[in-house]
C-alpha cells in the first residue's frame, strides 16, 4: 500500500505540489490567527462562589455561609474538591472540577446546586459566581495616581469604579476589571445616642426611615393636548441635605411630635471613606488605586492585552488633569519574548539542517527537499492546533522544536538512498525517475513505521493528569501532529520533490572527504567488533551499569523554575494586623525593594482586590516587581543573585519573605491554595488542635538545614471582642436576641442602608454611632442601646464583653477544617527534601487521633506524575514492540530495536548529571522523545542489515560478516546526518536563554545526551547481535 502511495505521488507530482500550496496558504493563515500566550493554562477547571456578609467575623461566615455552601457543592457532578475560605465579611468557595470539564457547564451545575442552599443562608445574603476566568487570568495591571494633589484617593477610586472599569469590561476577552486600593466614598450618618434617648427612637426605626427615603417610581402616562406625558415620582437621595431631610416617625405617645428630621437626631452627616480590606502602593511613595484586568477563560491573551492597552490609550485623554495611569504589570512582554525565543531556535534549526545536508550530500538542491517539506509539516501542525483551539505558547512551540530533528530524518534517509541508487543507475541501465522511485519504495515502509513509533512514544505524556498534563499535553499534541505530518509527507511530498530537485551530477559518497573519513573509521571498527563480539557486549554492559551512578545523584523536582521576567514578593505577616500597620509594612517593603538598581518599579497590595479570584487575607502582601532589561543589570547579576540580594535587603521583624514568579505562584495558589513550592495541609476537628500541630511541625522543620523558611498558620491568632448575650437579661427586659444584635450591630459596626443615585455613580449611606462612643472596651460596655420605645439599656446590662483569641481566617477542604504550613527550601531538590522531612516528622511528631497531614504543592504533582508514568511507560514500550513486530514480522529484530532504549538513557543520565539538572516531568518528556528517536535509529539499521543479507544470502561466517559490514556501512552517512541535525539543532535550545528556556533546556538535554550513546549502540551493538543471530542460523543449516 505504501509503495502504491509513493508511486502515485511521483506520477501525480504536480497535483501533490498544488495541494501543498493550498496547505501552505491555510497554514500561514492559521499561524497569523492562532491565539498566543506565554505558557499553557495550568489551573484547574474551577467555579468560584463569593458571598459578602459585611461586618461578620470569620467564624460567623464559616458557620452560616461557607459550610452550608461547601457541603452542598460536594454533590455537584464532576467536582473533585471543594475549597472554602471564610474571611472577615467574605466567603469564598472554590469548586474544583475534573480535567476536560467545560467551564460553562460547570458554572451552570454550580448555579443549580446553589439554588438548593440559598434558603439556608442569612436573610439578605446573595452568593455570586466569580468571573469566568482562570488562575492565570490576571494578564494586565495598572495604577491611578495624582502627584499634583488635585484628586484624593476617593476621587481616584470613583474614576476607576465608574469610568475606567466599565469602559475596559467592554473590551473583547475581558471577563472582569477588579479594583484594589483607594477609598470608596461613603455618606456616614453619625447618630447621636443621647438624642435617640430623648425621642425614644430605636435604631431600627431610623434604619427603616432611611430605607424608605430613597426610591423613585413611575405613575403611568397622561394624554394632554394630543401628546403623551410620562409621570415619574422623584425621590432619590442626591446628597447630604437630602439625607438630613429624611423624616423619622415617632410612635411614643408621651411626646408631642409625631416625627423628627434625621438632622435632629444625628451628631453629623458627612462624607468619608468606607471600611476597606485592600490597599495598593506604588514604589513605596504612597497609596494609589489599582486596576486588574482579568481575562476570560480560553481567550487570546496577547490579543486581549493589546486591546486593553489600545483602549487605555484612548481613555487617557479623558482623565482629569493631574491623574496619571501607570502600567504596573504586562504579561504581553513575557508572551512576546517566549514566542520570539522559540522562533529564533526554530530558525537556527533550519539553518543547521541546510548546512548539514549540504555538507554531507554536496548537493544543494537535495537540501531544498528538506527545506521545503519541513515548513509544510510545521504548518500542518499549526492548522490542526488552530482547529483544536490550542494556543501557541512555549510548550506547544517547543513540541515542534524537538520534533524537527526526527521530522527530517525520513527525508534524509530517502534522499541519501536516492543518491546511492542514482549513482548506480547508469551502471544498471535505469532511468533517473525509476531509480528515485525504487529508492523511496525501498525505505518508505520502515521509515513510515519508525515515524509512527516516534509518534506513539508520546502516549505516556497523554496519560498524565492534573497540572502536569495541562503543561505538557500541548507539547505532546504538537509533536504528534508534526510527526504525523512528517510521516504523511515522507511518502507523498518528499518523493515528488525529489523527482523535481534531485537532478544533475550526483557525486559518489566516497568523493566527499567527510563521508570517506567516516567510512574509513567505521568499517574497520565494525569488522573488528564482529570478529570479537564479546568485547563490544562487555563494553555495552559496563556502559549501562555506569549510568546507575549519575542516576543515583540526580534530585527530583516537579518542574524547573521558569524566569518570567518579573518577580512577585509575597511575604506573610502574623495574623491580627491592623490595616494601618499593613499599609505601613507595604510601603516600607516597597521602598526597600525599589532601592535595588535592577528594579524598575514596584506595585504592591495588601489584602484582597474586589474580585472573587483574589482570596488574600489582610496579612498577605503581594508586590509585583518589574525589572529593568537585562542589559541594564550590573555585570554578573543573575536572577538567583538578585533574589538573594532582595532577601538580604528586605529584613523586617515579623515578615517571612517569599520571592516568587507571578504566573507560577497564582497557578499554585489556585491549584493547591499554597503560594510556596511545597507545603503541608493539616486537617482536624478543631482550629486549636490544628494550630498546636502546625507549631510543632514548624519547630521540627526549622531544624532541617535545607529549610530556608517555614511558617505555620496561626489558626487562632486573631483578636476578638466577644459579646456573650445573657439570655436571662434579655428575657427580663422582654427583648429578643435578634433585637439586641441588630441594634448593637448598627451602633458598633454600622450598616450600609441605601445607595445614593448620582448620575451613573452609586455610593453607600452608612448608619452608626460616632467613633467616640465605641473606641474602647469600656465604652463598648457602656454603649447605650435603644432597643424599642420602652427599653433603653447599656450593652453590659445585656451581655458579658471580653477579649479572646479566634481565627483570622478559616480554611476548609471538602468541608473539613484545615491549616497550612508554608515551606521554602535552600539549595536542594524538592523530592529529596520532602523525603527527608517525612522521615524527620515520622520520628519526632506524634499525630493526635482525628488529625491528618498531607504534603501539597509541586511535590504532590511530582508524585502523581511519577505514579502515572511508572504504569504507562511499560505499556507504551509493549505497544511499540507490537508495532515493531508488525513492521518486521520477526520478534528478534523487534527486540534488537528495543535494545537502543537503555543505551540512549545512559548518555542522557550522564549529561543531566554534568549539567546539574534534577529529574523532573520536563526531563521525563525529553527521555520519552529520545526513546522514539532511538527506536527509529534501530529500525533503519535493521532495514539496511536485512537488505544486505537478503541480497548476498551468505552461507559462511566470512560472507556473513562481509554482508553485515556492507549493510552497516550503508547507514554511516544518513546516521551521521541525523545525529548532527538533532544535536546541532537542539544545542541552541539547551544552551540558549530567554523566556521559557529553563523548561526547554530540561527537554533538550536528555535528547542530546542520548544522541551520543544511542547511535554508538545502533552502529556497533546491533550489527554484532544481528551477526550472532544469523551466525546461529548458518551453523544450524550446516549441521
Amino acid at each position: 500500500m505504501i509503495a502504491r502511495i509513493i508511486c502515485w505521488s511521483i506520477k501525480n507530482r504536480l497535483l501533490v505540489l498544488l495541494t501543498t500550496i493550498l496547505i501552505v496558504i491555510w497554514g500561514v493563515w492559521s499561524v497569523k490567527n492562532i491565539p498566543i500566550d506565554a505558557i499553557p493554562d495550568l489551573t484547574d477547571v474551577q467555579v468560584i462562589i463569593k458571598t459578602s456578609y459585611p461586618g461578620q467575623s470569620p467564624q460567623v461566615v464559616e458557620d452560616q455561609i461557607t459550610y452550608p455552601i461547601s457541603t452542598t457543592m460536594l454533590a455537584v457532578p464532576g467536582a473533585v474538591a471543594v475549597r472554602g475560605f471564610s474571611f472577615y465579611g467574605d466567603s469564598y468557595v472554590y469548586v474544583i472540577f475534573s480535567d476536560k470539564t467545560d467551564i460553562y457547564w460547570a458554572r451552570s451545575r454550580v448555579m443549580e446546586y446553589l439554588s438548593q442552599v440559598t434558603e439556608q443562608l442569612p436573610s439578605g445574603v446573595a452568593p455570586k459566581l466569580g468571573p469566568d476566568a482562570t488562575g492565570v487570568g490576571w494578564v494586565y495591571q495598572y495604577a491611578l495616581l495624582d502627584r499634583s494633589g488635585k484628586h484624593d484617593l476617593s476621587e481616584l477610586r470613583t474614576l476607576q469604579d465608574w469610568f475606567l472599569k466599565f469602559e475596559l469590561q467592554a473590551v473583547s476577552g475581558v471577563s472582569e476589571v477588579a479594583t484594589v486600593g483607594g477609598m470608596i466614598k461613603q455618606y456616614q450618618v453619625m447618630i447621636d445616642p443621647d438624642k435617640l434617648k430623648g425621642y425614644y427612637l430605636p435604631l431600627g426605626k431610623v434604619k427603616q426611615a432611611i430605607l424608605e427615603s430613597n426610591q423613585e417610581i413611575g405613575g403611568s402616562v397622561l394624554e394632554l393636548a394630543e401628546a403623551e406625558y410620562m409621570i415619574r415620582f422623584k425621590g432619590y437621595v442626591n446628597g447630604i441635605d437630602d439625607i438630613g431631610q429624611t423624616t423619622v416617625p415617632i410612635t411614643q405617645s408621651r411626646l408631642s411630635v409625631s416625627s423628627v428630621l434625621l438632622d435632629d437626631v444625628v451628631q453629623s452627616i458627612q462624607i468619608g471613606p468606607a471600611m476597606r480590606r485592600g490597599i495598593a502602593d506604588l514604589n513605596g511613595e504612597g497609596e494609589v488605586v489599582g486596576g486588574i484586568i482579568v481575562m476570560r477563560s480560553g481567550e487570546n491573551a496577547l490579543a486581549t492585552i493589546n486591546a486593553v492597552k489600545l483602549k487605555l490609550q484612548e481613555l487617557r485623554a479623558s482623565l482629569p488633569d493631574g491623574v496619571e495611569l501607570i502600567e504596573t504589570y504586562d504579561r504581553s512582554a513575557l508572551i512576546t519574548n517566549s514566542v520570539e525565543t522559540l522562533t529564533e531556535r526554530l530558525i537556527e534549526e533550519f539553518i543547521v539542517i541546510i548546512l548539514v545536508c549540504s555538507l554531507f550530500l554536496v548537493h544543494f538542491r537535495s537540501s531544498l527537499v528538506i527545506l521545503i517539506s519541513l515548513p509544510v509539516g510545521i504548518l500542518i501542525a499549526f492548522i490542526i492546533m488552530r482547529m483544536q483551539g490550542m494556543n501557541a505558547n512555549i510548550m506547544s512551540l517547543g513540541g515542534i522544536a524537538i520534533a524537527i530533528g526526527a521530522m527530517v530524518d525520513a527525508a534524509i534517509v530517502m534522499i541519501e538512498n536516492a543518491h546511492k541508487h542514482l549513482q548506480l543507475a547508469e551502471i544498471n541501465g535505469k532511468s533517473r525517475l525509476q531509480a528515485i522511485q525504487e529508492a523511496t519504495i525501498e525505505v518508505g515502509s520502515p521509515l513510515l513505521f519508525s515515524l509512527v513509533i516516534i509518534t506513539l512514544s508520546f502516549i505516556p505524556v497523554f496519560a498524565l493528569e492534573a497540572q502536569e498534563a495541562r503543561l505538557f499535553e500541548p507539547l505532546a499534541y504538537t509533536k504528534t501532529y508534526a510527526m504525523a505530518a512528517a510521516a504523511g509527507l515522507s511518502i507523498t511530498l518528499v518523493p515528488a520533490l525529489m523527482v523535481y530537485l534531485i537532478q544533475g551530477k550526483i557525486r559518489w559518497e566516497e568523493d566527499n572527504p567527510l563521508n570517506q573519513k567516516l567510512i574509513n573509521l567505521y568499517q574497520p571498527l565494525v569488522s573488528k567488533v564482529l570478529y570479537q563480539p564479546l568485547i563490544i557486549m562487555g563494553v555495552a554492559g559496563i556502559l549501562i551499569i555506569s549510568a546507575l551512578w549519575p542516576l543515583s545523584q540526580l534530585g527530583k523536582e516537579f518542574m524547573p523554575h521558569m524566569n518570567e521576567g518579573d518577580l512577585l514578593y509575597m511575604p506573610t505577616t502574623l495574623p491580627g494586623i491592623s490595616i494601618g500597620k499593613a499599609r505601613e509594612l507595604l510601603q516600607q517593603t516597597n521602598r526597600l525593594i525599589k532601592t535595588v538598581p535592577e528594579v524598575e518599579q514596584v506595585f504592591g497590595k495588601v489584602g484582597r482586590a474586589e474580585t472573587a479570584t483574589d482570596p488574600a487575607p489582610m496579612n498577605m502582601i503581594e508586590s509585583i516587581i518589574q525589572l529593568k532589561p537585562k542589559d541594564q543589570w550590573r555585570p554578573g547579576m543573575t536572577m538567583k543573585k538578585l533574589q538573594q540580594e532582595l532577601d538580604q535587603r528586605v529584613q523586617i521583624p515579623g515578615l517571612r519573605n517569599a520571592w516568587l514568579m507571578p504566573i507560577r505562584t497564582r497557578i499554585d495558589m489556585q491549584s493547591t491554595g499554597i503560594n510556596t513550592p511545597i507545603g503541608l495541609k493539616i486537617s482536624g476537628p478543631n482550629l486549636a488542635g490544628i494550630q498546636d500541630l502546625g507549631l510543632q511541625i514548624e519547630s521540627i522543620l526549622k531544624s532541617i538545614p535545607e529549610t530556608r523558611t517555614v511558617f505555620s498558620d496561626r489558626a487562632t491568632g486573631a483578636r476578638y471582642i466577644d459579646v456573650d448575650i445573657d439570655r436571662r437579661a434579655a428575657t427580663h427586659f422582654g427583648i429578643s436576641i435578634a433585637e439586641i444584635e441588630e441594634s448593637a450591630n448598627i451602633a458598633i459596626g454600622g450598616q450600609d442602608i441605601i445607595y445614593t443615585v448620582e448620575d451613573r455613580e452609586r455610593y453607600p449611606v452608612n448608619l452608626r454611632y460616632p467613633q467616640e462612643w465605641r473606641d474602647s472596651l469600656t465604652k463598648l460596655k457602656e454603649l447605650p442601646l435603644i432597643i424599642n420605645e420602652d427599653v433603653q439599656v447599656q450593652l453590659q446590662d445585656l451581655a458579658e464583653i471580653r477579649v479572646t483569641d479566634g481565627p483570622p481566617v478559616i480554611k476548609s477542604e471538602d468541608a473539613r477544617i484545615n491549616g497550612w504550613v508554608y515551606i521554602t527550601i535552600a539549595d536542594q531538590d524538592i523530592g529529596s527534601y520532602v523525603e527527608h522531612a517525612k522521615r524527620v516528622l515520622l520520628d519526632q511528631l506524634e499525630l493526635p487521633s482525628g488529625y491528618t497531614i498531607n504534603w501539597v504543592g509541586q511535590y504532590q504533582f511530582l508524585e502523581s506524575a511519577a505514579e502515572r508514568l511508572s504504569f504507562i511507560v511499560p505499556v507504551t514500550i509493549f505497544i511499540i514492540l507490537i508495532l515493531l513486530y508488525f513492521a518486521f514480522n520477526n520478534l528478534v529484530e523487534s527486540l534488537l530495536v528495543l535494545l537502543t532504549f537503555p543505551f540512549a538513557l545512559t548518555g542522557s543520565f550522564w549529561l543531566l548529571w554534568l549539567l546539574e539538572y534534577d529529574l523532573s516531568v520536563a526531563v521525563a518528556v525529553g527521555l520519552i522523545a529520545l526513546a522514539g528517536v532511538a527506536a527509529e535509529f534501530g529500525v533503519v539499521m535493521i532495514v539496511y542489515l536485512r537488505e544486505a543479507i537478503n541480497r548476498h544470502k551468505p552461507e559462511t561466517h566470512a560472507a556473513l560478516i562481509a554482508a553485515v559490514v556492507e549493510g552497516a556501512a550503508l547507514r554511516v552517512r544518513p546516521k551521521a546526518m541525523t545525529v548532527a541535525v538533532i544535536i546541532l539543532g537542539l544545542l541552541p535550545i539547551m544552551i540558549g536563554s530567554g523566556a521559557g528556556s529553563e523548561i526547554m533546556q530540561r527537554i533538550a538535554a536528555p535528547i542530546i545526551g542520548g544522541m551520543v550513546t544511542a547511535p554508538l549502540v545502533s552502529m556497533l551493538l546491533i550489527p554484532v547481535l544481528y551477526y550472532l543471530w544469523h551466525k546461529q542460523k548458518i551453523d544450524k543449516a550446516n549441521i
